[in-house]
């Protein structure tokens, strides 16, 4: 585009009013233009003395020394500085007057235009951007060529010349068909790419209309050569067709695989990782490794440019390792690959080897297991409000010394309670001895509890042998269903809680001890007394503190809360690579009754995991007895499906809104898992941003 100061000719010397009509003719002929500007002191323009000026004075045989000021022209149009291109070549168009003055916005003279600078500069630019034009078209490697109103050829360019295997010379000005014979505008006006042949060549062209400067509308034909696009177009296909096998082999060689660049941004992560680690791709691609898996050690890589292989390390109680891969280029460290083996692959066996043996050598100090407590009131994992306020109650009644009885149903966590109380209580260094009064036949409970005398009865150990209450003496004494105690049994242990002494089978000296007992059981002990099964007064002297653990049927939010837990454990002891539970399995396991309560959900989890084969728990991988369960329920609720849905929508929102919209506590809030919570907010539509 033009622009003023391009073709501006500067004026540094100019005429005055005074000046004579000598100077005036010396100085116009000096710089050989027909119009100078006239200024005053400050250069601000006065008017013009123009060559019809000069032809008046000599007409009127005016001196030399005559000042020129009564015969200059004092009504001038000026141009701006700042004119625009646009306004520039439409000024040129119209205006008369051979000459511009130039001036700025103060009114001060700074040069003048010529329309012939302009024309000259005009075409100038035509020439640079036809030039520029021909330049583009045949860096694009497309044939061109250019008519004018009457289908004469008057622009080609090379690309074209080659196609039609002709010179410039030999095309120009001659007609469109005599030198494309099968070029057929109404074809062409059919579609806006034409297939035809140009010489030897296959070619698509696209036709597009333009107006000349008469007016008439002339036509610029572009033709691409179909050999490239095809090439490409194969080009392109192949290196799809790599991209999709190499996605396949990352996927299914490794177990997960990373990318980082120079910078330490994630290139590439594999879909295995993403859900080893939950995590999401547009969450985690081009930002920091070390802000997403710092674990993973892959930045050190970048400054060492050494491999290296990681110590095991966990996720979920899923063991793994990462070999740490440099790349290069040329001699420079461009990137690091992260190679994660998580699914017991041939490379990882000594790894797990010496991580089995690492643990087994950390559990050897423990001589006899029977004789500690291994859990705590910490590792009670629970969301029920019911079960929350039961721990509080227990790590009260833990700080004292007196009886406690932990009743609920089979399998629901009772020695787990028992050994959480041990450690929350002033026992907790001390001793604590479980006796399963089921599981040890009635005839010999008593010496299992008292111990024995040597030669107390045939088959006795020669040196005799200590009881529960000496090996619990000092600590705590668990009674693991003590509903299942012998009658005569319950009369010699009521005596032992009120006299703190007893005698060994066979023996007769009295043995004191201090011993604080926990008891549990699954049965009515009330009934039982009611029935003469259980003694009275031993069942008030067990009775001081009474905690009933709910079952899991009715605290269902623990479920997914266990599962999770359960998970990492049995990924540990079985080497299974387990992530999570499909939504439709954890929906399955939320409509099941549990009758065997948690030992029921720790089985069912354990096989499934085994059964599993995509990483995640399936539906189809829980036991077939929960499936049929749950779909008969299914099936008799299905009449009021309508009413729950709207029930379940209300809930949600609910909980949504008062969380904020923190969908992890309001999931907990309501009892399920967060990738249930999503699928409910989809399937409802319920907005996050309430």
């Amino acid at each position: 585009m033009l622009k003023m100061k391009d073709i501006l000719t500067p004026m540094h010397q100019c005429l005055s009013p005074d000046n004579t009509l000598l100077e005036a003719v010396e100085l116009m002929k000096k710089l050989r233009i027909h119009t100078i500007p006239v200024t005053d002191a400050t250069r601000r323009l006065v008017g013009v003395f123009t060559r019809s000026s000069l032809y008046s004075m000599v007409l009127q045989e005016k001196p030399l020394d005559t000042p020129i000021g009564p015969f200059m022209k004092r009504e001038v149009e000026t141009l701006p500085e700042d004119m625009s291109p646009d306004q520039l070549e439409r000024n040129t168009e119209i205006t008369k007057v051979g000459t511009g003055i130039v001036v700025n916005r103060n009114e001060q003279l700074i040069g003048v235009i010529t329309q012939s600078h302009v024309v000259s500069s005009l075409l100038q630019t035509t020439r640079s951007l036809k030039e520029q034009l021909e330049e583009i078209i045949d860096t694009s490697k497309l044939g061109a060529i250019m008519t004018d109103e009457k289908r004469q050829i008057i622009f080609v360019n090379r690309k074209f010349c080659e196609m039609v295997g002709y010179k410039d010379s030999e095309i120009l000005y001659k007609d469109l068909a005599d030198v494309i014979p099968n070029f057929h505008l109404a074809e062409m006006e059919k579609t806006d790419h034409h297939r035809m042949k140009i010489g030897i060549y296959h070619a698509v062209a696209n036709l597009s209309r333009y107006r000349t400067i008469k007016g008439d509308e002339g036509f610029i034909v572009l033709f691409q050569d179909i050999s490239d696009v095809e090439k490409m177009a194969q080009e392109l296909q192949t290196v799809l067709k790599w991209k999709s096998i190499v996605q396949t082999v990352i996927n299914n060689v490794y177990d997960g695989l990373v990318m980082i660049n120079e910078s330490k941004a994630i290139t590439f992560i594999s879909p295995s990782l993403l859900e080893l680690f939950e995590l999401k791709e547009r969450e985690v691609l081009h930002k920091s490794v070390d802000d997403i898996l710092p674990e993973l050690g892959l930045s050190k890589i970048i400054k060492t440019g050494i491999s290296d292989i990681s110590d095991m390390m966990e996720v979920k109680g899923i063991r793994y390792a990462v070999h740490r891969i440099p790349i290069y280029q040329r001699d420079e460290v461009i990137g690091a690959i992260g190679k994660i083996a998580f699914r017991g692959l041939d490379e990882m066996k000594e790894l797990f080897r010496r991580f089995e043996t690492s643990q087994t050598r950390n559990g050897q100090g423990e001589s006899d297991k029977t004789k500690f407590a291994h859990f705590t009131f910490e590792q009670i994992m629970t969301s029920d409000k019911q079960m929350e306020k039961l721990i509080r109650s227990a790590c009260k009644a833990a700080k004292g010394q007196s009886t406690i009885l932990i009743r609920g149903e089979s399998g629901t966590g009772k020695e787990l309670f028992a050994h959480a109380i041990h450690s929350a209580s002033s026992r907790k260094n001390g001793p604590f001895v479980t006796v399963n009064c089921a599981a040890i036949p009635e005839h010999l409970l008593e010496s299992e509890f008292f111990g024995y005398e040597e030669g107390a009865f045939t088959g006795a150990n020669r040196k005799g042998k200590i009881g529960k209450f000496d090996l619990a003496n000092g600590g705590t004494l668990f009674l693991d269903e003590v509903g299942d105690m012998s009658f005569p049994l319950q009369a010699k242990l009521l005596r032992v809680l009120q006299g703190r002494e007893f005698f060994r089978v066979g023996g007769t000296e009295r043995i004191q001890v201090d011993v604080r007992i926990i008891a549990a059981t699954h049965r009515p002990l009330e009934k039982m007394v009611q029935n003469g099964e259980f003694r009275e007064d031993l069942y008030y002297r067990l009775n001081v503190f009474s905690f009933q653990i709910p079952p899991l049927r009715n605290r269902k939010s623990d479920i997914l809360l266990l599962s999770e837990s359960f998970i990492l454990e049995l990924n540990r002891l079985n080497g299974t690579a387990i992530t999570g539970i499909d939504p439709d399995a954890q929906a399955t396991m939320l409509d099941y009754e549990w009758p065997g309560n948690v030992r029921e959900l720790r089985n069912v989890l354990e096989r499934a995991m085994i059964f599993a084969e995509h990483g995640k728990i399936k539906r189809e991988d829980l036991p077939d007895y929960m499936l049929l369960e749950t779909e008969n329920d299914s099936t008799d609720r299905s009449t009021g499906s309508s009413l729950m849905e709207k029930a379940e929508k209300s809930a949600i929102k609910e909980a949504m809104q008062k969380t904020g919209g923190n969908k992890t506590r309001a999931a907990q809030l309501l009892g399920i898992s967060r990738s249930v919570l999503y699928e409910k907010l989809k399937k409802y539509e319920i907005s996050v941003r309430l």
